[in-house]
This record gives structure tokens, sequence and C-alpha cells, in this order.
């Protein structure tokens, strides 16, 4: 494996095929009005990811403006309460209050080596559209973000926040009115005007290159968690969990610790109110492969192929499929994934509150309600990534 240059690793354990796939999953299935724009971006990703410039800036950007490293918190009462040794990788803290923050001043740096006039993104809690707002103000970029109006209605402060920030928000009406429809709405806007906009991705999935360009600028997050870690227990932890929906702050923890077999690897997705059809986020409980916005992976359909309704307490869990990296990495064994319920999520944010004066975003609690899930070790080491912070919820969290 490669060191980190520049705080990022591009070199990674499991390295996607020239076409994008990450054993069978993965690829690039979009209309033909896509297919040169994206191999625009491979080339420009492929070239800056070379060029130590490009690698010096990104590395700047998010030391003085991201605010990285995030810390590395040690949960001394969740510990004493759980019989664990539990640690929190500060997501919550950078700049915008989340991990998107280190993907969309990435992906803006690269819109300005290709000389784009605008960037567009999707969003669905509202924290990649703020992460991409705030990058392209202060690249001096035009910025659109689109998003399903049920969430703009449960995520109003980041709406707010993203306005401030100079972004149009676009309300989308179509479908389940959700990051699905966001997403798809972002991927029409692209196809129309690729020449002059720059499509910010917010997740670890879609057609390549975005998975591997995605989980590149998210894994900061694991090697700095990795080296913390030994710096502060003298060993790796024995277990890794994320929350996952589309799943780029679980890869970009993940990653770092791939090829160390003693690490436990745990994704937890949103279970919701039930297993039913229409009740749930969880695609390794009851989906299956096919494709979907550009890339074949886990999801959930029905019989006919039909994508599913899904639902989630949190709104940047409500997506029907997950990236593909994490399909496989489940095929293989590597990583697992698990599910928390819409209640289980709750009563562990209010936990979080209570005992170590940290508020988590709705997304982050599932993970840390796999916590009293799952059967650990006494004193175990465990490294929860906390890819957000929760003010964007207290409309849910306190009613």
């Amino acid at each position: 494996m490669d060191t980190p240059r520049g705080g990022v690793l591009f070199s990674l354990f499991m390295t996607p095929s020239s076409t994008g796939r990450f054993g069978c999953f993965g690829g690039s299935f979009v209309p033909e009005t896509l297919i040169e724009p994206l191999l625009e971006l491979e080339a420009a990703y492929a070239s800056a990811r070379r060029d130590p410039k490009f690698r010096a800036a990104l590395k700047n950007e998010l030391a003085t403006y991201v605010g990285r490293p995030t810390p590395l918190t040690f949960a001394g009462r969740l510990s004493a309460a759980l019989g664990l040794r539990v640690w929190l990788k500060r997501e919550d803290l950078t700049h915008t209050g989340a991990h998107k923050i280190n993907n969309t001043v990435g992906q803006v740096l690269l819109a300005l080596r290709m000389k784009k006039k605008r960037v567009i993104a999707e969003t669905g809690a509202g924290q990649h559209g703020v992460a991409t707002a705030a990058a392209a103000a202060r690249a001096g970029l035009p910025c659109v973000v689109y998003m399903g109006t049920d969430d703009m209605a449960r995520q109003a402060p980041n709406v707010a926040r993203m306005k401030m920030l100079g972004a149009t928000v676009v309300a989308v009406t179509s479908g389940l009115k959700t990051l699905k429809d966001a997403t798809s709405e972002a991927l029409r806007a692209w196809s129309a005007d690729s020449r002059e906009t720059f499509y910010v991705l917010g997740s670890a999935l879609g057609p390549h290159p975005y998975p591997t360009m995605v989980r590149d600028f998210q894994s900061v997050i694991g090697f700095e968690a990795r080296a913390q870690i030994l710096k502060e227990e003298g060993r790796l932890p024995a277990h890794v969990i994320a929350c996952v929906g589309g799943g780029s702050n679980a890869i970009g923890i993940f990653t770092a610790f791939l090829k160390d077999r003693k690490v436990a690897l745990t994704g937890v997705e949103a279970g919701g109110t039930g297993l039913g059809p229409g009740k749930h986020a969880a695609r390794f409980a009851g989906g299956a492969p096919g494709t979907l916005h550009g890339t074949y992976t886990y999801l959930l359909q029905d019989k006919n192929g039909q994508v599913l309704p899904t639902h989630s307490i949190s709104a940047g869990l409500d997506y029907p499929a997950v990236g593909p990296e994490h399909a496989e990495l489940r095929r293989i064994g590597r990583a697992t994934y698990a599910h928390a319920s819409d209640q289980q999520a709750v009563k562990a944010a209010h936990e979080l509150c209570r005992l170590e004066g940290i508020l988590p975003a709705l997304e982050s609690s599932h993970a840390l309600a796999y916590l009293h899930k799952a059967r650990f070790g006494k004193n175990a080491i465990v490294i929860v990534n906390l890819s957000g912070r929760g003010d964007k919820d207290l409309g849910t969290l306190c009613p």
C-alpha cells in the first residue's frame, strides 16, 4: 500500500478496473449524452491525482478551510455504560459540520482545474448541499443544489444555510421527493449542460469515476483515525463502525483499515420502521443487485426491477442503493452490514447528548445504535465515525 501524501491516499487497497468495476459491481451505465462528460472527468481526475500542485492545494484546503485533522475523542462515560472503549472520529467538527466538505473541496478544485463555469449537486440531509455551496462560494463559482421537497421540509435549517452561502436550491417535486429524485434531477441537469457545468456528486456511488473519486477524497478520515488510535491506544481497534447511506463516510474510514484483517468493519444502514417494503433503506437486508444512477450495485427493487420506495428518519440515509465498493466488500466478506431502526437511532442520539455532551446527526446515530446491537469483547476498542452534527435534526429529535 502506498504512503499517504498530502493527507489523502490516491492509490488504495481496492483498485477498480479500467471500467470502474469493484469485482462485479460499479461500472458506468448512463445515457449517451453523459459518456463524453464522464470520460472527460475521468481523464481530468487521473491527471489531478498525479499532480503535486493539486495535492498541495487540496492539503492546504483541508488544513486551513475544512479544519483537519479532526480529533479522535474518547467517549469515557459512554464507554463505561457499554463496557467498551469507544472513540469517536469527529467529522462533526469540520467546517459545515459533516464529512461532506472533504469531498466537495476536492471536487470544486477539480472543477476549477477543468475551467468549469458553475457547479451543481444533489442533497438529501442538506449537508452535501451546504458543503458544495460553501466550497463553490470560496471558489467564486455559481452553485445550484437539487433537493426533494420532503427533505427540504425536514431539513429547513440546511436549506437556509445553502441560500445564505449563495446557492440556488431547486425544489424537486417528482417521485418520493427525496434524495433519489434529487439525484435524478441533478444528472439530467448535468446532461443538458456538461460543457460548462461540473456535477459535484455527494457519495461514493453513481457512474465511474465518482465512486473512486469520492472515496479518495474521503479516505483522509480513515488515515487520520488509524494514526490517532495507534497514538492513543498503542494498537489498532477491534471494530470500526460507520453509518451507510450511499456510503462515503463509511468507505472513507474503512479504507485505511482494509488490510488490517483483525479490524472488523461494520456499516449500519437505515432500518426505518421495519423491513417491509417502503419502510426502510436497508439495501443489504432487503435488496438485490441492480442498476441505479449509473452504477451496478445493491438496491431495493421489486421482482420487476422497479425501484422501491424507502423510508428513514434520517434524510441522508433515505436512498434505495448503496455504493458499489460496499457491495463488493460485503461480497468478499471484508465488511459486514447491519441496520438500526428509527427508534434505535433517536435513542442513541439522546444517549450521546446526555453522556458526552455531543449532538450527533441522525445519520451518525445509526452507527452509535449498533453499539447496543452487537456483541463486543469486554473493553474492546471501537471507533465510531461521527459523520456529522445534529443541529439540522433538532426538529425531529425534539418535536
